[in-house]
């Protein structure tokens, strides 16, 4: 069975691909719960796009003098979870590292589509394909060799560039007279447009990947090079690993990619270098060398702006982030007297180790916390974590979200059966109707935990009074405990009033707020713009709830770790946020500024989309 979260995608399938082709056998996969196959399991474009999804079961055959031995190297690979962690978790960091997000230089265009109009097909068109991909091969297993966590990315890179099937397609192509350069252009973009028709928003990224070994040949093919470029942004249409790997961090000032999207690796491996970095810019025309700007924290990006302006916005933040990590352990009581909690979410112990500032956890997702595991924990496993947890932050209040599962939050011990819209299907509360038993061992530890230390639990994703009443149910003396819900779905904000009349606080999850109420999904680059937190729809449900909710009012979503919306969030009414540990101290910061009288919220509510909202801020 596959566990890989995003399914047998390029990086294992990579590695199945290499452990297969060192075996004098020919082996098959087929996805017995999609049907489709078998297809050679010593083609990375095979078996890629087989699209074998978390959960799916797969048949592999083979025959040959070595079947027997690759037959239990492939069971082993899968066993140790195709060398990927269970839960693959993107690299998380603060955009430029140093808690920075404005930048500002000469614009670097780089990454358009190679120019192959001076190519002339010679007699040897062969030969010089076999030369380009040995020496792309030499490059990119350097790359693998020096560039640390990142290297498996590469390897997936020489997976495709030596792909037996995609080599056999070109090979043929050019013996029927269609140049090299031609060739390996038409063959690596239809394999990308297959990836792009995938229906894993995760999937559909990874033909980035394939553009990426497409252009490293042409290139060669065609004799451009591309410089690493020095003091400016680089503006790419889409942002390949190589060159997140390979730029000068030191240097550049920053990247400004046109796509939308934030799990491309090459998006994941710049932040993880603290690259300054926005996403989304468009289509908007951006001449070579002319200063350009953005400002990931507004979501601006300019053309010809006022330097003077932006330097003055980077030493202001720089100078902004420096004291409010000097004043995180002071509380956040906003000019006007408010006293909000600013409290860190937490899918770790070590979240909690290494806040700074905060007033205890406004969120533990234990979905995450356990989510590496492939049996299910036991209680008192579950109370060792909670305390640990509790430990970290001192004693202060924790407040323990039960199982998460469903949509892209799966768990290795809790397989579920293949919906065809997940995000509206099984998930949260509604998956443990089924499976009580699960849910009851969480609640014993919570209960447990509550004896030693203040604990607050919540329920997730629910949407009637009648799963309120069955979750108190499964709950049973509450005891120390306050007892809340998540408010993730418009029905459940709209009605708060009547699921919140035996609770003791509600906590709004902005992010599955927001994605349903613009029923955009943040993860598909192509509405992923939609679905902005900030939008006046979202922000009117928050302060319904607000004022009908009758109990605490939380928010735990991406708008509490953002200074602004945070402020905007405590003018609204809302009293307790929790954030991302690096944000706490600015959150905090930005609180302690504010007049909460001074912020028009009605003009908000009534503003007609986010950017005016964010004008308004």
């Amino acid at each position: 069975m596959v566990e890989n979260e995003h399914g047998l995608h390029a990086r294992p399938a990579a590695r199945l691909v290499g452990l297969v082709n060192g075996f004098d056998a020919v082996v098959t996969l087929t996805d017995l719960d999609t049907g489709k196959g078998p297809v050679d399991a010593g083609s990375l474009s095979m078996v890629a796009t087989l699209n074998a999804q978390q959960g799916h079961r797969l048949l592999v055959g083979a025959s040959g003098p070595q079947a027997g031995e690759v037959l239990a190297a492939v069971e082993a690979l899968a066993d140790d979870n195709f060398g990927d962690a269970v839960v693959e978790k993107p690299a998380v960091a603060l955009v430029g590292g140093s808690g920075l997000d404005v930048a500002i230089g000469p614009a670097v265009l780089a990454g358009t589509e190679v120019d192959l109009a001076g190519y002339v097909a010679a007699d040897n068109e062969q030969a010089r394909l076999d030369d380009a991909t040995e020496h792309a091969a030499a490059d990119l297993r350097e790359l693998r060799d020096t560039t640390g966590e990142h290297g498996a990315i590469f390897e997936a890179h020489l997976a495709l560039l030596a792909d037996r099937k995609l080599l056999d397609e070109v090979r043929t192509a050019v013996t029927d007279g269609t140049s090299a350069a031609l060739a390996w252009r038409q063959v690596y973009d239809a394999l990308a447009t297959t990836f792009e028709h995938l229906d894993d928003p995760y999937q559909q990224e990874r033909a980035q990947d394939v553009r990426a070994v497409r252009d490293r040949v042409l290139r060669l093919l065609a004799g451009v090079t591309e410089e690493v470029p020095a003091n400016g942004i680089l503006v790419v249409p889409e942002l390949d690993a190589a060159t997140a790997a390979t730029v000068d961090a030191t240097a550049i000032a920053g990247i400004a990619v046109r796509a939308a999207g934030t799990t491309g690796h090459g998006v994941i491996v710049a932040r993880s270098r603290g690259i300054p970095l926005i996403a989304g810019i468009g289509d908007v025309e951006v001449p070579a060398g002319v200063t350009v700007a953005f400002d990931a924290r507004t979501a601006s990006f300019e053309i010809a702006p006022d330097e003077a302006r932006v330097r003055a916005t980077i030493a202001e933040r720089a100078g902004e982030r420096e004291r409010a990590v000097a004043e995180a352990s002071q509380p956040a009581v906003t000019r006007d007297g408010k006293h909000l909690d600013v409290l860190v979410n937490v899918g770790v112990v070590q979240d909690a180790v290494e806040a700074r500032g905060a007033d205890g956890s406004g969120l533990v997702r234990t979905e995450v916390l356990f989510g590496e595991r492939r049996t299910a924990p036991t209680v008192d496993e579950q109370v060792d974590a909670f305390r640990a947890i509790a430990r970290a932050l001192d004693g202060k209040p924790i407040t323990i979200r039960t199982w998460d599962v469903g949509g892209d939050k799966p768990l290795p011990f809790l397989p579920q059966d293949k919906e065809p819209n997940p995000f509206l299907g099984e998930r949260g509360i509604r998956v443990f109707r089924r499976r009580p038993e699960l849910l009851r061992d969480q609640l014993e530890a919570i209960r447990r935990t509550a004896a030693e230390t203040t604990v607050h639990v919540m329920f997730p994703m629910v949407t009637t009074a009648e799963e309120v009443a069955w979750a108190l149910d499964q709950l049973g003396p509450r005891d120390n405990l306050e007892v809340g819900i998540m408010v993730e779905v418009p029905a459940a904000a709209l009605r708060v009033a009547s699921l919140a009349k035996d609770l003791d606080f509600v906590s709004i999850g902005t992010n599955d707020l927001t994605q349903y109420t613009t029923a955009a999904d943040r993860t598909n680059a192509a509405v992923a713009p939609l679905a902005d937190g900030l939008d006046p729809a979202v922000l009117q449900l928050i302060s319904h709830v607000v004022h009908h909710a009758g109990v605490r009012v939380a928010v735990c979503g991406d708008l509490a770790s953002d200074p602004q919306a945070a402020v905007l969030l405590a003018a609204l009414g809302v009293t307790e946020l929790s954030a991302v540990g690096p944000q706490i101290p600015l959150v905090k910061a930005a609180l302690r500024q504010a007049d909460l009288g001074r912020v028009d919220t009605a003009a908000v509510l009534a503003a007609n989309d986010a950017a005016q909202v964010r004008g308004l801020l």
